[in-house]
């Protein structure tokens, strides 16, 4: 095989030239343009990335907003439009993130169900904060709460809803935290809501021995055939 014939020459400018500078030129190009498409590339995944972490953004909101109800994987993919694959890559991706002992709160699942659950170890500092002594005063909407539990316990949060007209899953966190309710199993109903009781530390706070120290409730007369008295089940 021969080799390929090298020849040089002097430019107007006396510059020394190769036969090779056209191919060179051409292999420079090349190279240049396999650079562009390698840049457009890593653009492109780059995209791909913030539109994965703004999704994730979006589910972190809806995961704060559904509070103790929590959202599945079905809600999650008619909310945010995603497949079953990227959603259970989205809640992978933030379980993970809060994982981190940095984080205060975790991403708990409850069978296809996720929400949002404070850390153990915030616990002791979460019942210093609501600590409740004989002297401090319940706001009414805590009475109420309280009340409807005393009353009908064991009960559900929907329950307490119903007959407060208003949502309760704050003041149930406030109430347990101050030791005045705790979870008290589950109900057999769809989706095996959590029941709640009122505590030792409820008795003591409102000075009773038992349950069967608080006053009868009212009867009401109601057209409504059924309604027997303000609880009534």
């Amino acid at each position: 095989m021969s080799e390929k014939e090298c020849t040089w020459e002097i430019d107007d400018n006396l510059t020394v030239v190769s036969s090779e500078s056209d191919n060179a030129a051409e292999i420079g190009e090349a190279a240049e343009e396999a650079v562009s498409v390698e840049e457009e590339k890593e653009t492109v995944e780059g995209s791909e990335e913030e539109i994965f972490l703004h999704m994730a953004g979006c589910l972190e909101g809806l995961l704060f907003l559904t509070g103790d109800d929590g959202i599945s994987v079905e809600q999650a993919m008619d909310a945010l439009g995603t497949d079953k694959e990227m959603t259970e890559r989205l809640f992978d991706h933030l379980q993970k993130y809060y994982l981190n002992e940095e984080r205060g709160i975790e991403i708990a699942r409850f069978g296809s169900v996720y929400k949002f659950l404070s850390k153990a170890y915030v616990h002791e500092y979460a019942v210093k904060l609501f600590q409740i002594s004989k002297e401090m005063r319940l706001s009414s909407a805590a009475l109420e709460t309280l009340a409807i539990i005393a009353y009908k316990q064991p009960v559900t949060r929907v329950e307490i809803e119903e007959i407060r007209g208003v949502g309760a899953d704050v003041m149930l966190r406030k109430l347990e935290a101050r030791g005045l309710i705790r979870e008290d199993g589950r109900s057999e109903a769809p989706g095996r809501p959590i029941l709640y009781s009122v505590t030792d530390e409820f008795l003591d706070a409102f000075q009773l021995l038992s349950l069967d120290e608080l006053p009868e409730l009212p009867k009401f007369a109601s057209d409504q055939e059924g309604t027997d008295d303000l609880f009534g089940q």
